[in-house]
């Protein structure tokens, strides 16, 4: 019986996906309708990668290239809003195991099971076809060829899109069909394929594989001069087109037509033979390849890299070198010895393996010279022919390989230098090397193809335990399978010690092993396996030999990388966290990169396994030089960095409305020379600033927790993550409370007052502002209580309490102007313009706008600038100046796009739907809304209902909707 493919079934019910084709989603096997090609684009390149961040950086660069619209993110968004729509086809039909669109830092995450997408599926059913018997590979390839609709993404209209993907589609489609052809060769089927294979040799002329395959289906129909005049015409066709002559392996089954090789009449792979040896040489064709990984499972992506690189030696007659890198439990050599043995037919002189032992615990590294003694007896050279100087020896072992195809697997090398004496020098042989350090040596000076490793995602993780451990009990815990597949961060090391603890014990739950290794202190002692003489079985002791393997310095900051509470990191911070220069951090993280400990997911910003960083934790703590003082003094240096560089990048976004400092000439700081360079510096440090406010808290560092969530206010008003928003700031009450610092306490709870008020809770706003004013009291400082009565008035506004918002504006206003505080004036000036709008008086409310308008344009916060403009372009609608009010609109547009406030730009999109709606352009009055609606959407803001209401009567409101004010924090 064949293995049972679950990968490839194609789904009976839900969500399915095609690439393979022009792009199709169906739910139920009906159809869905996908909108426009723009977001076609978008869904496909989530689709591509199914189960990864796609930042959205790459999603512009996908759709756009160099010249994105300046409204790019914008427009993604609301491409985000629909894809979401979609995965929820009708109302109440959400479904836990539908596919989900998430935000995660910097982009989207498409949480979908990969096997619902054709691609994926394919891939999937190639992959496993390779250890399968002719009968059943034949079976399995056409399958996976009947997932082709046509071109891939033919209705896409993205050119970088198809460029980035068709090629490889495109080129998995070609190695599938000649993987079926070979197998139904091997059934003895050739009659069957000669119609076929003319017309493929015929539209594919230049692949030389297609060509041996009809040489060899006429050889065996009896059509000797066919079969040598395809080899002539490819022959000519090389030589004309690129100058070249057809590969070792299509020339040596040429000679042995020409022979009548008796081998070729036997319905068995076609393979060229080997040359005959001289001299004290016994032929052989060694077969030394160590047994396939039993469960293994992914890595397509990989596999077909691999394959690439194979098609381009077939077509250029030349040696491939490629190295497998990655970290310690990646399975480079699961991978290396799976692929090895499904393409090992392709080299019929033999396989040579050896484990050079460059990471072993036990033994040294093995010396090349004794590698090449081994290879050279495999080879058929006798004992006493094999030289004694190393020299001779490697050139004795590459004449040996002059005339052979050979698959040479060097597993563990220690370094480029071990490797280089042990590659051939001769066209045709394959090399494949693995290695926990990247070998960069190998890829500049030998030409090697890196192909470095990352951990599996969540799907072939969760196949991962059960292929390896108890089959089904994903099934029957799905939930507890996930938890277990991340807790085992996608290193199929972990994952398959997991699996196998749960195979010693099959009726322990999934859930219990899942709740031991949730304590970090349990971890990798839980991911031991303790009844075995294999000491490599164990995740702590792979991490081991890497780590033994590290300079001092390196090992050291290794070490105090396992007290960084994010999840990136770069050299400013470890610079911090060291006492170092930024500098010499970078060079340690670069070679702590170079033995894959750490990976670099982007330029000069670093991340660490969570496995390597519950181990580097530990180390931490049990190093026998390092006190809890200096583990203390890292950590607060990481978190004065923090504090130094967010109010560096918080002073480009808006002024300060505070008087926290942390300028530091002494600190270097990361280079922000602008506003959008701000604002990424925030976007790629959020769940880095949220984890420091966490370990502050935590460690009842009180006063830095609430400054450093102070310092994040400016980004809160620009980015607007609200549930972020309360947490950090309620931890920052607690902590400014626990102290009894009263300014703290103050800004905290008007932090608080303001994200419930701009979320659309001004009841909660108000009892938090409330508090702020009363404490504000207490104080001496005229401007703080000044501060919490423009909260008060913008609460109370909300509220509909007019009489007592306008009360407080006046208030404000007075001691702003006393003060001479032009900037912290524009605050009660515009929430004064509300009350002014609201009970009818809108020629004083626009006066007092404009009056705001001229001091944010004076202290250039954009941000509360847009908000104005929008507020300008609101009441000019309402005294039927519509020219005035495009104009206001569209000005408030252009400032929140430079600023980067999605929000803004929300409000200004559906107060352009209204321009255009009062102006009867009811089509991009509906564009305008749909936009506006989708960003609301997408950030959670209760303001969607104000789109949403005009696409349901296709008009604006006929009296003037309610103002935003700003709040005066």
């Amino acid at each position: 019986m064949p293995p049972h493919d679950n990968l490839a079934e194609h789904p009976k019910s839900g969500y399915e996906f095609g690439l393979l084709g022009p792009l199709e989603v169906r739910y139920g096997g009906q159809p869905q309708p996908l909108g426009n090609s723009a977001m076609r684009s978008a869904l496909a390149c989530l689709l591509l990668e199914p189960n990864q961040v796609v930042s959205m950086d790459r999603l512009i660069d996908t759709l756009w290239g160099e010249q994105p619209p300046r409204t790019a993110r914008t427009i993604i968004h609301g491409y985000v809003s629909r894809i979401r729509k979609l995965f929820t086809p009708e109302e109440g039909t959400a479904d836990p195991e539908n596919p989900a669109l998430v935000t995660r830092a910097p982009g989207y995450l498409l949480r979908v099971d990969s096997d619902r997408i054709d691609a994926h599926r394919a891939r999937a059913l190639v992959n496993q076809a390779g250890n399968l018997t002719p009968g059943e590979r034949s079976r399995v390839l056409s399958r996976a060829l009947s997932l082709w609709r046509g071109p891939v993404l033919s209705d896409i209209s993205s050119e970088r899109l198809h460029r980035m993907v068709a090629p490889n589609l495109d080129e998995l489609r070609m190695v599938a069909l000649e993987e079926r052809i070979e197998a139904d060769l091997e059934l003895g089927e050739h009659h069957g394929v000669l119609v076929e294979l003319s017309e493929l040799v015929e539209q594919y002329p230049l692949r030389e594989r297609l060509t041996g395959q009809l040489m060899l289906a006429y050889y065996r129909s009896g059509q000797r001069a066919r079969a040598q005049s395809c080899y002539h015409t490819l022959r000519e066709l090389l030589a004309d087109e690129l100058g070249i002559d057809p590969g070792p392996e299509l020339r040596s089954l040429y000679e042995r037509l020409l022979r009548d090789d008796e081998t070729l009449t036997a319905p068995n792979r076609a393979v060229a033979g080997p040359a005959t040896p001289a001299g004290d040489v016994t032929p052989v064709q060694p077969a030394e390849l160590p047994p396939p990984v039993a469960g293994f499972v992914g890595r397509s992506t990989e596999s077909a890299a691999l394959d690439r690189m194979l098609s381009e030696q077939d077509s250029e007659s030349a040696s491939v070198l490629a190295a497998i890198t990655g970290t310690a439990g990646i399975g480079k050599s699961a991978l290396a010895v799976t692929w090895a043995h499904r393409v090992a037919h392709r080299f019929p002189d033999g396989q040579l393996y050896a484990s050079l032992r460059g990471f072993d615990h036990e033994r040294s590294p093995l010396p090349p010279g004794e590698v090449l003694t081994g290879f050279l007896k495999s080879l058929g050279v006798a004992d006493d022919a094999i030289p004694i100087d190393l020299n001779e020896r490697i050139a004795l072992y590459r004449s040996q390989l002059a005339r052979r195809r050979v698959l040479i697997l060097l597993d563990d090398a220690r370094d480029a230098e071990q490797v280089r004496p042990l590659l051939p020098s001769s066209n045709g042989s394959l090399v494949l090397v693995t290695s926990r350090k990247r070998l960069d040596g190998l890829v500049v000076r030998s030409g090697a193809r890196a192909l470095p490793l990352e951990t599996l995602p969540t799907t072939a993780a969760v196949e991962l335990l059960d292929r390896a451990g108890v089959p089904g009990r994903s099934r029957s815990e799905p939930r507890a399978a996930r938890e277990l597949a991340d807790l085992c961060g996608g290193l199929p090391l972990a994952l398959r010690i997991a699996a196998a603890r749960l195979a010693a014990n099959p009726g322990r739950a999934v859930n219990d092993l899942v709740d031991e290794l949730t304590d970090e202190h349990n971890r990798l002692t839980g991911l031991d396996i303790d009844d075995t003489d294999d000491t490599d079985i164990s995740v702590r002791r792979a991490f081991d030999i890497s780590y033994r393997n590290l300079h001092p310095s390196q090992a050291w900051t290794f070490r105090l990388l396992g007290l960084v509470p994010g999840h990136t990191f770069t050299a400013h911070a470890v610079a911090a966290l060291c006492g170092t220069e930024p500098e010499t951090a970078r060079r340690r993280l670069r070679a702590l990169t170079l033995a894959h400990l750490l990976s670099e997911p982007r330029p000069d910003r670093f991340a660490m396994h969570d496995l390597l960083r519950v181990y580097a934790r530990e180390l931490v703590f049990a190093a026998p030089d390092e006190t809890g003082e200096e583990s203390e003094n890292a950590l607060r240096g990481l978190l004065r960095h923090y504090l130094t560089a967010a109010d560096h990048a918080r002073r480009f976004l808006r002024p300060p409305r505070d008087e926290l400092d942390f300028s530091a000439p002494e600190r270097e700081v990361p280079e922000i020379h602008g506003r959008t360079e701000a604002l990424e510096w925030f976007d790629a440090e959020w769940p880095n600033l949220v984890a420091a406010i966490d370990t502050a808290t935590d460690r009842r560092w009180h006063r830095t927790a609430w400054w450093l969530v102070r310092l994040q206010f400016n980004y809160l008003m620009v980015r607007c993550p609200w549930e972020d928003w309360v947490t950090i700031y309620t931890r920052g009450l607690e902590s400014a409370r626990h102290i009894g610092d009263e300014t703290g306490t103050v800004l905290m709870l008007a932090g608080l007052g303001v994200v419930y008020s701009r979320s659309g809770s001004p009841e909660v706003a108000l009892n938090y502002y409330a508090e702020s004013q009363r404490l504000a009291t207490k104080l001496s400082d005229r401007g703080e209580l000044a501060m919490t009565r423009v909260n008060m008035a913008s609460a109370l506004f909300r509220l509909g309490r007019y009489p007592e918002a306008r009360q407080h504006c006046e208030d404000a206003l007075r001691t702003y102007r006393s003060l001479g505080d032009r900037y912290q004036e524009a605050g009660a000036l515009n929430n004064l313009a509300q009350v002014e709008q609201v009970i009818g008086n809108r020629a004083e409310a626009l006066t007092y706008l404009h009056e705001a308008e001229k001091r944010y344009r004076e202290a250039d916060d954009l941000e509360i600038l847009a908000m104005v403009l929008n507020n300008c372009g609101e009441v000019s609608v309402e005294l039927d100046r519509i020219d005035s009010a495009r104009r206001y609109y569209g000005e408030a547009l252009e400032v929140a796009q430079r600023c980067g406030s999605t929000m803004r730009q929300a409000a200004a999109y559906l107060g352009l739907g209204d321009v255009a709606s009062l102006r009867e352009d009811h089509q991009v009055a509906r564009r305008r809304w749909e936009t506006a609606l989708s960003i609301f959407e997408a950030g959670g803001s209760p303001r969607a209902a104000e789109p949403r209401e005009r696409l349901r009567f296709g008009a604006a409101p006929t009296e003037g909707a309610e103002a935003r004010p700003c709040s005066g924090v």
